[in-house]
C-alpha cells in the first residue's frame, strides 16, 4: 500500500533559533515535512504562493508584517490556506483578532512537539484547535465587548438545534471533538455532524468562528 504523502509546511517566525528548532522537532514526525521557512509575514505571503504548504505555522510579533495582518491577507489571496497561529502567553491582545483573521489553530509556544504535531494534523484535515485556555479568554473578550440584542438570533435562516447549542457551548471552552462526545454521551462522529450543521447555519469556515458566531448572536 502507497504511503501517504507528508503534510508540508511553512514555519513563518523572525527568529532563525525558533524556526530551526521547530524544523528539527517536526521532522522528527514521518508524517510531517518542512517545506520552507519565511522570517516575517510580506516573506510568508510570497512563500505560500510559491510552495502551497498544506499548513502555515504563524508567528503572531515580526517585523514587516505581524501574523495577524499576514493571516487576514493570505486568506483573502488563498482562502484554501491554513493557518496555526503560534504566540506566548504575553500576546493576548492579538488572539481575538488571529481568529478573527481566520486562523484555523491558536496556540501557545509552551506546548510540547507531541502537542504541536497533533494540532498540525488536525487542521491538515481540516479541523480547527484553539488552546483551553486561550478559548476561555476569546470567549470572556468577546462576552465583554459584545451586546446582542433578544432578536439576533432570528437572523439565521435556519435556527440551531439545542444539540448544536450544547456542543457549540463546549467547544467554545476549548473541548475537541472527542471531549465534547464523552460530556455528551454521544459518538465523537455524531459531535463532528452536529458542527458540520450548526457551521454551515451560522455561515463560517471553522469552528472557533462557529462559536464566536453563536455568542454574538447571543445563543451561548
Amino acid at each position: 500500500m502507497a504511503e501517504k504523502n507528508p503534510i508540508r509546511l511553512l514555519l513563518v517566525d523572525d527568529q532563525r533559533l525558533l524556526r530551526e528548532g521547530m524544523r528539527i522537532l517536526l521532522e522528527l514526525e514521518p508524517d510531517l515535512k518542512v517545506a520552507g521557512e519565511a522570517s516575517n509575514g510580506v516573506e510568508a505571503l510570497t512563500r505560500y504562493a510559491e510552495l502551497r504548504p498544506d499548513v502555515v505555522l504563524m508567528d503572531v510579533k515580526m517585523p514587516e508584517m505581524d501574523g495577524v495582518a499576514a493571516t487576514r491577507q493570505l486568506l483573502i489571496d488563498h482562502p484554501e490556506a491554513k493557518v496555526v497561529i503560534l504566540t506566548t502567553f504575553d500576546d493576548d491582545e492579538y488572539v481575538f483578532e488571529g481568529i478573527r483573521a481566520g486562523a484555523l489553530g491558536y496556540l501557545l509556544k509552551a506546548l510540547s512537539g507531541e502537542e504541536l504535531a497533533e494540532a498540525i494534523r488536525t487542521v491538515a484535515a481540516g479541523g480547527a484547535l484553539i488552546e483551553p485556555s486561550v478559548a476561555r479568554k476569546v470567549m470572556a473578550e468577546f462576552a465583554r465587548t459584545s451586546h446582542p440584542s433578544a432578536q439576533t438570533a432570528e437572523k439565521l435562516i435556519e435556527p440551531l438545534s439545542e444539540r448544536e447549542i450544547d456542543v457549540l457551548r463546549l467547544l467554545a471552552n476549548g473541548l475537541s471533538n472527542r471531549e465534547i462526545a464523552g460530556q455528551l454521551f454521544l459518538a465523537e462522529g455524531t459531535v463532528k455532524n452536529y458542527v458540520s450543521s450548526a457551521m454551515q447555519k451560522l455561515s463560517v469556515r471553522d469552528r472557533t468562528q462557529a462559536a464566536l458566531r453563536a455568542k454574538e448572536l447571543g445563543l451561548l
